[in-house]
């Protein structure tokens, strides 16, 4: 089987499990089903390692309705690193939505797993994408594929957070992304992805500003401030919904599109040049420290965790417009880093609240003495997300500060300390509370080990293992990214 070959099947096999659930009445032959198509995916994924790894770029042709513009997918490391992150965390969602489903007694759950397939049908779609117009169709279908899972539960407050969550993002995408990526096939008559980028000498510094800022706040699933409040508002959705958003998919493709705009549409020496990417900067950094401070004030455990999110989002963005190879080394560190800490944090609080249905922090103390796996996970999910060894968070944030410091942005580096200060704030006491306070009542059932169903803990234990081995394995990671072309070959 050839690497084209493998990109479309990476498209089809969602779709095609997705198809197999439709049909299905047995909760058991669906849960399989849903295994077994992650786990294929997974496994297509990591077939294209090696075509990268030899210094190739397959691509495809799906359509080309017009001279000029196809639907083209491409295999290039930032994305087969995204497409990896995708799959490989869809497997443990599956196994962790069966356990919390099943135990919640949620309604409507193949409904729930059909959209799941079809969601990341759509990131495959995103991450392999070979041009700007391949990646906006595939953006705009992953809204709507994940629509239904935010309003999921059907009551008032779901469809509420859903209208919130499609009006933001349909608004951001069609009034800023779609006219931002016409303008650039206007400017330069294509959309495709090319090392170096393709607008330098096309557009002048003014333009380059304006655009770099449509295309910033285009992409709302980035969470740029003012354009956030989508995020806390999905929070009405089932746990694994969260885990999907904030982990797998609708975030994660956000920050994705933004940074390789930034490398393949603008070039990095272009925005060091133009200093196009400034506001997109000071505007990123503004949001990860307000983002931080709101998560302070924050009781809910899940509402902490989304601003917590909304600010680790834009670490991404930061690296991205420092322009320079130590800082986007760190926005791709930070993709890969966040979500393996943030799906451990998302996967506990879920368990949480099957095993106790409790979702304010307050109400939480002691509760370790019952949840020992559950809140050692959240630990050490928080400490990577932190930014502290030995977790796989601080090679993130040390590559940005490192690009910042080559960057002489010295109010950036002040920032990145100051919130994560912030992080250690507003996540820490979480497990402190739960470890070290005298549990609200004691009788000898307080301290009765009473976990989440095994389907929901062994996931959250498994991501938090993850957590640690990618410190150790950060150099690895480095030399992939490594791979990504940030400057056009030498004529």
């Amino acid at each position: 089987m050839n690497e084209s070959m493998l990109m479309v099947l990476a498209l089809l096999i969602p779709l095609g499990g997705g198809l197999l659930l439709a049909m299905q009445s047995s909760a058991n032959t669906r849960d399989a089903i849903s295994l077994v198509t992650s786990v294929t995916l997974f496994v297509v994924v990591l077939c294209l390692y090696p075509y990268v790894l030899d210094g190739n770029t397959p691509s495809i042709v799906i359509a080309q309705p017009i001279d000029g513009l196809s639907f083209t997918l491409q295999t290039e490391p930032l994305g087969l690193m995204f497409a990896t992150i995708a799959s490989g965390l869809w497997i443990l969602t599956t196994v962790y939505g069966m356990g919390y489903m099943r135990g919640n007694n949620e309604t409507n759950q193949t409904r729930f797993f059909l959209c799941f397939a079809l969601s990341i049908s759509a990131v495959m779609g995103i991450a392999f994408a070979g041009n700007l117009l391949t990646l906006f169709v595939f953006y705009e279908m992953l809204t709507l594929a994940t629509y239904p899972l935010v309003t999921h539960k059907g009551n008032e407050d779901a469809r509420k957070g859903g209208r919130i969550y499609l009006g933001i993002l349909m608004f951001t995408s069609i009034g800023f992304l779609l006219l931002a990526t016409l303008w650039t096939y206007s400017l330069t008559g294509t959309l495709d992805f090319k090392a170096g980028g393709i607008l330098q000498g096309n557009v002048t510094p003014t333009v380059a500003i304006i655009l770099l800022t449509l295309f910033a706040f285009g992409t709302g699933k980035a969470a740029l401030m003012p354009f956030h409040r989508w995020l806390p508002a999905a929070m009405v959705a089932p746990t694994p919904v969260s885990a999907l958003l904030h982990a797998v998919a609708v975030v994660k493709a956000g920050v994705f599109t933004i940074l390789k705009i930034v490398i393949y549409i603008f070039g990095i020496d272009f925005i060091a040049e133009t200093g196009a990417g400034t506001i997109v900067l000071w505007v990123a950094t503004f949001t990860l420290t307000v983002a931080s401070l709101v998560a302070l004030t924050k009781d809910n455990l899940k509402a902490r965790l989304a601003y917590s999110t909304i600010g680790q989002l834009s670490y991404v963005i930061v690296g991205a417009m420092l322009a320079n190879a130590a800082g986007i080394i760190g926005a791709a560190m930070q993709i890969a880093m966040h979500a393996m800490g943030k799906i451990t944090l998302f996967f506990c609080a879920g368990a949480i609240y099957v095993a106790t249905h409790k979702t304010n922090i307050s109400d939480m103390r002691g509760l370790g003495y019952k949840m020992p796996f559950t809140f050692a996970a959240f630990f050490i999910g928080s400490v990577s997300i932190i930014g502290l060894p030995p977790l796989g968070g601080s090679w993130a944030k040390w590559y940005l500060l490192m690009g910042s410091i080559d960057a002489t942005q010295w109010v950036i580096v002040g920032a990145l300390l100051f919130s994560s200060l912030l992080n250690i704030a507003y996540l820490i006491p979480i497990a402190a509370r739960a470890f070290y306070a005298a549990p609200e009542s004691k009788g000898s059932h307080s301290f009765t080990i009473a976990e989440a169903p095994m389907l929901c803990v062994v996931p959250l234990c498994i991501t938090a293992a993850g957590s640690v081995l990618l410190f150790f394995f950060g150099d690895s990671l480095n030399q992939f990214i490594s791979l990504i072309p940030l400057r056009a070959p030498a004529p």
